[in-house]
């Protein structure tokens, strides 16, 4: 599932109208209705009734709305686990004689763990 899509579909849920939706989002309006209409098509359900004051949810967008929430906290949540978090460093050594196993052992012998802060 295109989650692109799935985002521009909660925007324009919350916001009401693709032209308030698209500027937040960094797309055109004809851009955002793209993805919205690609979408509907996935889905093979007509998320939105177009008005001329914008658009509402259908029966199948209000269903839809709290998954596409969960699958978009689940996708960042994703995005979150990798990257930029403090890990410990795990070295797997096979041979405790070779040049790295050495090193590392020095390392750890010079910069033992309880000496490191946070």
């Amino acid at each position: 599932m295109d989650l692109d899509g799935v985002r521009t579909f909660l925007l324009v849920a919350e916001l009401g109208r693709l032209q308030d939706a698209a500027p937040e989002l960094g797309i055109t309006q004809q851009a955002a209705s793209k993805r919205l209409r690609s979408l509907e098509r996935r889905l093979g359900a007509t998320l939105f009734t177009r008005t001329p004051r914008g658009l509402r949810l259908t029966v199948d967008g209000q269903a839809f709305a709290p998954h596409a929430r969960e699958l978009v906290l689940a996708a960042d949540r994703a995005v979150r686990s990798v990257g930029s978090v403090d890990r410990a460093i795990r070295v797997d050594v096979t041979n405790r004689r070779i040049a790295p196993a050495v090193a590392v052992e020095d390392f750890h012998r010079a910069c033992p763990i309880s000496n490191w802060t946070s």
